[in-house]
């Protein structure tokens, strides 16, 4: 049974989203400030993190900062505001999705089954992939630079997968976007460009992901 941790202040929405994933089989926790939901995230282990932009005592884009620190879980991003900013911020402090509040309960099932089942898929393949100076033990989900460890997040770690996986093959963003984040984006959405910029300032070098104008990017 998967574990998941709802950090929401809003009580009517934690309480739904509570109801609605112990309906599908989920193992909730509930919370209502960022300060006690980052502690029961980094004392516990969960498979899954709904964290509200807007919290008291901790905002949501901090807790994700210093959870990011020393863990990988997944997150899904709640915020109120449909603005280019809130998501792009989210998504640099590690989130590894975002919804848009008001939102179907459909959509985020469907967000948190996308996630889990990439994760799964992840680990269930016991092999280790190189390229260059970039090794990943699948198995052990660890990235490393020569004997560097690298920290990504789960979105992060697919998608350097995706780039190695088909190293020199140019992979356009409508495909990194159906097989990374497993479900259609707004065609404008600009959430690729923003994790290659991420991949690019972790792995420390320029050279390895190139874009291809108008295209996508390619691995060489």
């Amino acid at each position: 049974m998967y574990k998941v941790l709802i950090v929401e202040d809003e009580e009517n929405i934690a309480s739904f989203i509570n109801m609605e994933l112990s309906h599908e089989g989920y193992e909730t926790e509930m919370c209502n400030d960022g300060k006690e939901g980052l502690e029961k995230a980094l004392e516990k282990d969960y498979d899954m993190i709904i964290l509200d932009l807007m919290l008291p005592t901790l905002n949501g884009l901090e807790v994700c900062r210093r959870l990011r620190k020393s863990k990988n879980t997944p997150i899904i991003m709640l915020t109120a505001r449909d603005n280019v900013m809130d998501k792009v911020s989210g998504l640099q402090m590690g989130a590894d999705d975002y919804i848009v509040k008001p939102f179907a309960i459909e959509e985020l099932l469907a967000r948190i089954e996308t996630i889990l089942r990439r994760v799964n898929l992840s680990n269930n393949n016991t092999s280790t992939l190189k390229f260059k100076d970039i090794t990943i033990d699948i198995e052990a989900r660890i990235v490393k630079c020569g004997d560097e460890v690298i920290n990504l997040t789960t979105t992060e770690y697919e998608l350097l997968l995706q780039l190695i996986r088909h190293e020199n093959k140019v992979l356009t963003r409508d495909y990194l976007l159906e097989h990374v984040w497993g479900y259609d984006y707004d065609a404008e959405t600009n959430v690729v460009d923003v994790y290659i910029r991420h991949l690019r300032s972790k792995l420390k070098n320029d050279d390895y992901i190139h874009t291809v104008r108008g295209v996508g990017y390619v691995l060489r």
